[in-house]
């Protein structure tokens, strides 16, 4: 299944328009989580610099599977 990861405020949207091959919504999850983490050891932002953000892991159709809150820590 395809999924795309959009990065959503609110007020902005930061859409993924080439999205991921995964064999499930669990592998979405975690190749965001693994994205997540990379970005942030990147740009050296805390969770705090993420806050108000979040990731919604879509569906070709638009639906969203999944969220996932930027502004806390992930383990």
């Amino acid at each position: 299944m395809r999924c795309f990861f959009h990065l959503i405020n609110g007020a902005e949207t930061i859409p993924d328009d080439t999205g991921i091959e995964v064999s499930d919504l669990e592998s979405a999850r975690a190749c965001a989580l693994d994205v997540i983490n990379d970005l942030r050891q990147e740009a050296e932002y805390g969770p705090q610099d993420w806050k108000g953000w979040s990731l919604n892991i879509v569906c070709p159709e638009g639906s969203v599977l999944a969220t996932i809150a930027l502004g806390i820590a992930l383990h």
